[in-house]
């Protein structure tokens, strides 16, 4: 369960059934849900090139903001230009396979056309699938290269580091293909059944923020890749629902507490055609969570996680025979968070980030795993390492911090020494939300930003924060696609609460000519779980201003266990999943009770996955005493989600019976305090439709009415703008009659 997972949940509340106005200033859904899109043309999966002198990114079609052509940039002088136009190429997109379909629902790709590409080393190439086939895009003439025809789908295709070959995954083996001759040849045949090669398991791709299970050497000697065996894993049998019927679908899910896949790491010896076993070691049940390359491919440097987490190994291997041995360790009582921190450095040092002050901070360590000092240090946490500049020794990160203090509703990209003390110095502006992708020598990189005034726009900048150019200006102007509802935009205040000596953050959006002296209903979004926090201050989707549009304060609180913050922030709700959270709810309850202009007999919550576990708990919690709640693909079991992320906060259902069962909604459905309407997906693979018709039968054999609405073909997430416009008419219709202004006659 992904950050990603919850923002575009929330991002699914839209507008107001009642914005049916003459006023063409007023938000309203079947605007929402249209094209183009409100945001503006906003790039994703922006990239420098190597060398620094190209920017690539990905740009939705103003036709339809559902298809992504591939645009570059000149760092210098010119302008961008559309390198791979995904309908010219594949003009009729066809039906994706099962395993590419899963593979996207991982890594929360709703759109088609060119949804990811990668760079060679070198710079050359940009290779992008497309539709089940690889493509591969020459800098030098802007030639495009089909590389696969082929009726089945190559996925997870990669430039070998030096531009010599091209890569990829076919019917569960991995394939290498020779860039001068055009031929190809298998690298792994025994793929199939159970048997998958090269590719991250379901709980890599879900939990852990692993798409890929193979790794280049910089100097293409070696590939390391997973060999997956999904024999032990439980079958849970799921009904797979579209329009057109119903489909059985032998699921492999490993629930807590259940067995995982057994996952092996070899290394194959490409010129020799060899390959060796990884040793990780006699426990063959832990997590394969990350896998690096020395910088000249000599090590092979590997992270393994625990059963119960609560350990993590750095594995160095010697690449020609598998042998390995532990350098470093990190452990907690809780559990010991996964990141992208890991950096090797040419000198054979590294950088690491761990959780040891309480707080995740970038250390440097020799080649031997001993630590050498701490880069970063302070209350308050890194949220990424972005790059090293070995030559300058310059460290480069993001944290959410000002003036030496944590401050969670902003972020900024920092810099610091890599061999000396330094406070660290801002390269952002602060007063937004920064994340930013540098080049590999951390001379540029491309910064994206936004705040409540400015939609998401993409630059570039030289390292010390020097602007170069615009890649998407994306300019809230007389043209851009949300200017004509810019004079209706909500104001949002923002503030603090405290809980068990932490400090929450919170903010409200009020609607455009919000009077004190009345009082207004809330819809209060809720998300809650393990993950990015909510409340920053950032660009609001414009689901957000159909609410206020429709008469409601909206109102967001990060509960403790919620966002990128301390060690005890985040494991305040370890084993108790359900119960701190819901604490913190009823904190913002009872502070909007406080005051005079809410109307506290119609207060209403909504959240999607980990939020719709939340709004169920939050309407059968007295002190709550919410009048409405909409509840979307909410877990209601935590023993039928999968290993990795339940057992990360709650262990297994067996050494922990009593939180499990504190967490099960179902016993608590007799205390709703006021309307439910639940939504589902009726083919979800991530949060099992169990998790709802369990929910249903107990409110049928109780006899208490609720409302429901259900997904045919749909998984975690509601995809296309015709469902989403309907999903928000359903939600503004029930809010509506539940707290608006007819539950007010």
């Amino acid at each position: 369960m992904r950050t990603v997972l919850a923002v575009s949940a929330l991002a699914l509340l839209s507008a107001t059934a009642q914005a049916q106005t003459s006023d063409p200033a007023v938000l309203t859904p079947e605007r929402v849900f249209a094209n183009p899109a409100l945001n503006g043309p906003v790039a994703q999966g922006v990239s420098l090139s190597p060398d620094g002198e190209l920017v690539a990114f990905l740009r939705a079609r103003e036709d339809d903001v559902s298809v992504l052509d591939l645009w570059a940039a000149p760092t210098g002088q010119g302008e961008p230009f559309k390198l791979i136009d995904a309908r010219a190429l594949v003009p009729d997109a066809g039906e994706l396979s099962e395993a590419e379909k899963a593979r996207r629902e991982r890594m929360r790709i709703s759109q088609r056309g060119v949804v990811e590409y990668s760079w060679d080393e070198q710079g050359r190439y940009i290779l992008a699938p497309l539709e089940g086939d690889i493509f591969l895009a020459s800098r030098e003439g802007r030639d495009i290269r089909r590389l696969t025809e082929t009726e089945a789908d190559e996925i997870d295709a990669k430039v070998s580091p030096e531009g010599n070959f091209v890569s990829f995954v076919r019917d569960q083996d991995l394939f290498v293909m020779d860039l001068a001759s055009g031929q190809e040849r298998p690298v792994t045949t025994d793929g199939e059944g159970l048997i998958t090669w090269a590719t991250a398991e379901f709980i890599a791709q879900e939990e852990m923020d692993r798409d890929t299970g193979y790794w280049w050497s910089p100097d293409e000697r070696f590939i390391a890749l997973q060999r997956t065996d999904e024999s032990t894993v439980d079958i849970i049998p799921r009904l797979d629902i579209t329009g057109g019927g119903a489909t059985v679908i032998e699921q492999r899910y490993p629930r807590a507490g259940r067995p995982n896949a057994v996952v092996e790491l070899w290394v194959q010896d490409v010129a020799a055609d060899r390959r060796v076993k990884v040793d990780l070691g006699d426990n063959a049940d832990i997590y394969l969570t990350r896998v690096n390359w020395a910088t000249d491919g000599s090590v092979l440097y590997v992270q393994r996680q625990s059963r119960d987490q609560q350990t993590l190994d750095l594995l160095r291997v010697d690449p020609a025979t598998g042998a390995s041995r532990v350098i470093a360790t990190q452990t907690s009582d809780a559990w010991v968070p996964l990141t992208h921190d890991f950096k090797a450095l040419s000198d054979g040092r590294f950088i690491w980030s761990d959780e040891s002050t309480g707080w995740r901070h970038l250390y440097l360590y020799d080649a031997e795993g001993r630590k050498i000092r701490a880069i970063t240090s302070g209350e308050w946490p890194v949220k990424a390492l972005n790059g090293v500049n070995e030559e300058t020794g310059e460290v480069f990160f993001t944290a959410s911090m000002r003036d030496g203090r944590e401050y969670p509703i902003e972020q900024q990209l920092f810099r610091t020494s890599l061999s000396t003390d330094a406070a660290p110095v801002a390269v952002t502006p602060d007063g937004g939300w920064w994340s930013a992708s540098m080049n590999r020598t951390a001379t540029a990189y491309v910064g994206n930003y936004n705040d409540l005034t400015t939609p998401p726009r993409s630059g570039l900048y030289a390292a010390d924060g020097t602007f170069v150019r615009w890649i998407e200006e994306n300019a809230l102007d007389t043209d851009h696609p949300f200017q004509p509802f810019v004079s209706r935009r909500p104001d949002v205040e923002f503030g603090t609460l405290e809980s068990d000596g932490h400090t929450l953050v919170w903010q409200m959006a009020r609607p455009v000519g919000f009077d004190p002296s009345r009082t207004y209903p809330v819809v209060m979004q809720v998300y809650g779980g393990p993950s990015g926090g909510g409340v920053r201050n950032g660009w609001l989707p414009a689901t957000t201003q159909l609410l206020t549009e429709a008469g409601y304060l909206v109102f967001r609180l990060d509960n403790r266990g919620e966002g990128d913050r301390s060690a005890a922030f985040k494991q305040a709700l370890y084993l108790r999943m359900g119960q701190p959270e819901i604490e913190d709810q009823v904190l913002g309850a009872n502070y909007l009770r406080s005051l005079p202009y809410v109307d506290d007999s119609r207060i209403a919550a909504m959240g999607w996955s980990y939020g719709g576990f939340m709004t169920l708990h939050m309407l059968t919690e007295p002190e709550m005493g919410l009048a409405a709640a909409i509840s979307g693909a909410p877990v209601t079991d935590w023993s039928l989600y999968d290993t990795h992320y339940t057992e990360r906060f709650m262990s297994t259902p067996e050494a922990n019976a009593e939180g499990y069962a504190a967490s099960d909604v179902v016993d608590q459905l007799d205390q709703l305090t006021g309307r439910l309407l639940l939504l589902h997906g009726m083919a979800d693979d991530n949060v099992i439709f169990e998790n709802a018709t369990r929910t249903i039968d107990a409110l049928q054999a109780s006899s208490t009415p609720f409302e429901m609405m259900l997904y045919p073909g749909q998984r975690h997430g509601i995809r296309g703008n015709e469902r989403q416009l309907q999903q928000w008419r359903t939600y503004l219709d029930f809010l509506d009659r539940t707290i608006g202004t007819r539950a007010a006659r």
